[in-house]
């Protein structure tokens, strides 16, 4: 048996097959090789046509079946990760009406601050767990109204995720999990959130059916079994937003525990066992997989825009020439915590939510000309990025999640012993590094809805430990490097 998993990403769709018996990966594809495309009609605009996500799934699909010539038929579910925060229209007849409007696209910011005012930041806040912000409900308003036309031939709105599945079996769908990432859920209520759809206008039909995160979504059609390899009949039991989905790859399920992320930018998602909210709106709230309003569990996610790309940028400004990231981590090694004093900010990549919006841009503080070379500047800018994640996390403690252990994939900044080692050290807690893939973890998720695995914890036991940082210097050099960074922070903002 085998359990097929997607992860519709901006930049790619993944694609991955995994023994159901054994839980192992059997292999993972790519559509396209290179990134999707990206439509930018204007500043701040991006956008992406909802039927080259649908043409990659069914080409990372065949790709899948001919590298390992699984029979289709022994295929016994299908989950689906998904870019999360993505508008995606379609009239009657299931036909697509405009680009998607996507994640990065921050047209509806204004929209969104106007209706936090007028509903009352409060009880937004008490009943959304967030601010309707730059988000899906807000970006629904932008078309209404700027699109009056193209709005009313609307039939139902969708996440990424509902389109893939509705593509796969013809059923328009979603999750309250779904539904809590675009606004559009009353944690109060346990239901679609009136306040926002009679506030903006939006009548309730608009919004698709909804089912459980774990449950029969709908079943492979003929037409969607002919344009992908796959045969008709095959469950689609599972999806979720990629965040969520991400720790529930790395089995984060229950209060305490956190998951994060390195790449280009940084992800921290701590589960709560209650709607908590931050009064400043520096996190956001979102209904976890595994939540509802008996056992409650919430995602709480932190973003952090200046992360991987600053280190990026280092090694492609001040690295020596063709040097390699492994080989910056060992010149970074061999200088001792703190940088010798030099301390850099990473927020050079925009505005700051965990900083109340604002840009501080990257900073390099205390550089001395006599001491710092450049395998300083690598540990400053692993260590800025650390102490990033270290401030970001203690707004998350202030919430009250009671931080136990943080489980990461095996992938960029994570791999990096300075960068991980200094996170330990200043939380005191244990970071388990893990491997496993956000398809992977969506393809053992349809296994658990398929009754093939008891529960989550035991569907993804079988998740390699690739190695684990555990905290050896709880104060000293890292907490007085911390504090100087901190220092330098909080005078600019």
């Amino acid at each position: 048996m085998y359990l097929l998993g997607y992860d519709i990403g901006s930049s790619s769709i993944k694609a991955a097959l995994v023994d159901a018996q054994t839980g192992k990966q059997l292999a993972v594809a790519q559509s396209p090789e290179t990134e999707l495309d990206m439509l930018a009609l204007q500043p701040g605009w991006a956008e992406q046509h909802p039927e080259t996500w649908w043409a990659n799934v069914c080409l990372a699909t065949q790709k899948l079946l001919q590298s390992t010539r699984v029979d289709p038929a022994q295929i016994k579910g299908i989950g689906i990760a998904y870019q999360m925060h993505g508008l995606v229209l379609v009239d009657e007849k299931q036909e697509v009406l405009r680009p998607s409007i996507i994640w990065c696209d921050s047209r509806a910011v204004a929209i969104g601050d106007k209706a936090s005012e007028e509903i009352g930041s409060e009880k937004c806040l008490q009943h959304l767990l967030n601010s309707p912000g730059n988000f899906t409900a807000s970006k629904l308003k932008w078309v209404k109204d700027n699109e009056p036309a193209l709005y009313e031939r609307i039939h139902k709105i969708m996440l990424p995720g509902d389109y893939i599945a509705m593509r796969l079996t013809g059923e328009i769908r979603t999750t309250a999990s779904g539904l809590s990432e675009g606004i559009l859920w009353d944690f109060q209520e346990n239901t679609p959130a009136a306040l926002v759809m009679d506030y903006y206008g939006f009548d309730k039909s608009l919004l698709p059916e909804l089912v459980g995160t774990f449950s029969l979504q709908g079943e492979v059609t003929t037409t969607a079994a002919k344009a992908t390899g796959l045969i008709s009949g095959i469950p689609v039991n599972y999806r979720a937003g990629d965040q969520p989905n991400n720790a529930l790859s790395l089995n984060v399920m229950e209060a305490g525990e956190v998951a994060a992320t390195g790449g280009t930018s940084g992800v921290v998602y701590g589960v709560v066992d209650q709607p908590l909210y931050d009064p400043a709106s520096r996190v956001n709230g979102f209904a976890h997989v595994n939540h509802s309003s008996e056992t409650p569990r919430v995602g709480i996610l932190l973003c952090i825009n200046g992360a991987g790309i600053q280190y990026s940028w280092i090694k492609q400004q001040m690295a020596e020439h063709g040097m390699n990231y492994s080989e910056m981590e060992k010149a970074a090694a061999a200088i001792s915590p703190g940088a010798d004093g030099l301390r850099i900010l990473p927020f050079g990549n925009g505005a700051e939510r965990m900083l109340g919006n604002k840009a501080p841009g990257a900073k390099i503080n205390n550089l001395q000309f006599n001491r710092h070379q450049r395998a300083h500047f690598y540990r400053a800018a692993l260590e800025g990025i650390a102490f990033s994640f270290v401030y970001g996390m203690e707004i998350l403690q202030e919430m009250g999640l009671n931080l136990q252990v943080m489980r990461v994939g095996n992938d960029n900044l994570f791999q990096s012993a300075v960068f991980s080692g200094t996170i330990s050290n200043l939380l005191g807690s244990r970071i388990e590094v893990l491997e496993t893939t956000g398809a992977i973890g969506a393809a053992k998720a349809a296994g658990v809805a398929a009754g093939i695995y008891s529960s989550v914890r035991e569907a993804m036991t079988g998740n390699k430990l690739v190695t684990a940082y555990e905290p050896v210097n709880r104060n000293g050099s890292y907490q007085d490097a911390y504090q100087a960074w901190r220092s330098d922070l909080e005078n600019i903002l």
